[in-house]
């Protein structure tokens, strides 16, 4: 049986954290910040823990 792959767009986008969480980016960082406030846009630099809901789904793109 062949090996499984990884999606390589679910690679770039999702990292473990030391205890297994899965760790994901913030959307809406890259383009028009001239409008959103400071703070809105320090509160979406930092990284955010993917919901329950979607946590399987990306563990299979990830083949964990």
């Amino acid at each position: 049986m062949p090996k499984m792959k990884t999606k390589s767009g679910a690679k770039k986008r999702f990292t473990f954290t030391g205890s297994g969480k899965l760790k994901r980016k913030h959307a809406y960082k890259s383009h028009i910040l001239t409008k959103k406030s400071k703070k809105r846009k320090r509160n979406l630099g930092y990284f955010a823990i993917v919901d329950k809901a979607d946590d399987g789904n990306i563990r299979s793109m990830l083949g964990k």
